[in-house]
């Protein structure tokens, strides 16, 4: 992948993709055949539209964008994935887009947009027909390179996109991994990794013995049902020179439930493959962690996931037991379903102890947050308004937005305990996403803390540059919390 100021007809991409924006003419430049379809009014300029040239040996794809004062960077996203998915066509190997505004958040736009249409997942596909020798006229399944041309020099901004970009995917193929395979000793041995190859990044895992030892109860209950061991992961990312005040410690707290069979409150059958997906929370922190540090940005972090699976065995934690979270806090088990808050719970005081000063959750929490929101919105909730913000803005600049609900005084009493401190599961099916952040507030105290329930958004999300299954959600959003993050120490 790389930026160049050379005219796009003058790279080695064999695919050139112009963008044009309605009411314009030809750009400068493009060859007699491109401009022929502009003359014959083949070339449209409604978003998403396709026109195709041949010239030179190379093919020319013009993408329409639609009114200018109505771009945005997510309009870009979508017009890169709609190019990718007509090159995918034309078996590109190389594709250049000629970007259509000097705007280096345009640019980075594109890059995403390509690289998120550009993935697919099919490690687990026995690929006979390669191995074979057969079917040699297939299309390749990516692109070879990624060009970007235009004025300036954007080349810093592209390779920061690629990187992130490549963060969603590896987050994407976590969780599209299936749950015999990623268990949670697998996702730890991954953040090992990371940490080994990534500089100023580190990564200490705990499994059964230390989290028991940590007394955190309610995270234990959890992991309590299932063979698997549970894996507590802290990652760290410590860039030098920064200490004090003036560099608040950030802190990214994931959920990643590898397979969520609802414990002794058993889910129906129907779609409980898709719990694989319960992890997606703790793919986005580990995966964002990863693509801060190799960025470099300016910004402490300590990241926290929880890793388990939810099972039902003679084992298993029952509805009525009631366990003490690592903050001394009882919790009624009223439904074993709604393990994602005691996960969280333990994790949540695990990171403002190692040093978080504001902290930020992602969860696949709660199926209300589907009814609430669909999967165009994450849930957010937060106890302090400026850390709300910067999050609102983040998810805006990246494309993952957020829609903050409510928190209030009067929901902390659905989630008072009858025998203990608080019911994990209140009776009555009220404000279900509100209520799981109301029961996650009693585990931050006074410290800043945001809560992003993500199960509408973690895989089905359906926009053009995510298709079907995993979406990588949170990833972007981390990476632009963490730039203002730094940009306002």
């Amino acid at each position: 992948m790389s930026w160049s100021s050379q005219g796009a007809g003058q790279t080695d991409a064999d695919t050139v993709a112009v963008g044009v924006f309605a009411g314009a003419d030809a750009p400068a430049g493009v060859p007699p055949e491109v401009a022929e379809l502009f003359a014959s009014g083949e070339a449209r300029r409604s978003l998403k539209s396709l026109a195709l040239a041949h010239s030179d040996r190379k093919r020319w794809l013009v993408v329409g964008l639609g009114e200018r004062e109505d771009f945005t960077p997510e309009r870009a996203r979508v017009a890169a994935a709609v190019a990718r998915e007509r090159s995918r066509e034309l078996s590109t190997k190389v594709l250049c887009w000629q970007t259509p505004t000097g705007d280096g958040e345009v640019a980075a736009a594109l890059v995403h947009g390509t690289v998120l249409a550009d993935y697919s997942f099919d490690s687990h596909k026995s690929h006979a027909e390669d191995a074979s020798g057969e079917d040699t006229d297939k299309q390749p399944k990516h692109l070879e390179g990624l060009i970007l041309t235009g004025e300036g020099d954007l080349a810093t901004v592209i390779e920061q996109a690629r990187i992130v970009a490549e963060a969603v995917n590896e987050a994407r193929d976590l969780q599209n991994r299936p749950a015999n395979d990623l268990t949670p000793s697998a996702l730890a041995e991954h953040a090992r990794r990371l940490g080994e190859q990534i500089e100023h990044l580190s990564v200490e895992t705990e499994g059964r013995a230390g989290i028991v030892g940590r007394s955190m109860g309610a995270f234990a209950a959890v992991a309590r049902g299932s063979e698997q061991e549970p894996a507590l992961i802290t990652l760290r990312y410590e860039p030098p020179n920064l200490t004090g005040p003036a560099h608040p410690v950030l802190g990214l707290v994931g959920k990643a439930v590898t397979f969520d069979s609802g414990g002794i409150s058993l889910k129906p059958g129907p779609k409980m493959s898709e719990m694989k997906f319960d992890m997606s929370g703790g793919a986005a922190v580990i995966s964002a962690i990863a693509a801060i540090a190799r960025i470099g940005l300016p910004v402490r972090i300590v990241g926290v996931v929880g890793a388990t699976e939810n099972l039902p065995s003679g084992r298993s934690v029952k509805p009525g037991d009631i366990v003490t979270a690592s903050n001394g806090k009882t919790i009624e088990i009223n439904n074993t379903d709604a393990e994602g808050r005691l996960v969280l719970a333990d994790c949540l005081c695990h990171a403002i102890a190692s040093g978080a000063e504001r902290v930020v959750d992602l969860a696949t929490l709660t199926g209300a947050v589907i009814v609430a929101l669909g999967s165009t919105y994450a849930g957010l909730l937060s106890n302090d308004e400026a850390l709300a913000g910067q999050v609102a803005e983040a998810g805006a600049r990246s494309g993952e937005i957020v829609w903050r609900l409510p928190l209030h005084p009067e929901y902390d009493e659905l989630v008072k305990g009858r025998y203990g401190d608080l019911d994990n599961a209140p009776e009555g099916r009220k404000a279900g996403t509100i209520v799981g952040a109301a029961f996650l507030s009693h585990f931050v105290g006074e410290t800043p803390w945001a809560h992003l329930d993500i199960a509408g958004s973690a895989w089905e999300l359906g926009r053009a540059y995510v298709g079907k299954g995993a979406s990588g959600y949170g990833v972007r959003l981390l990476v632009e919390l963490a730039r203002a993050h730094a940009a306002s120490a």
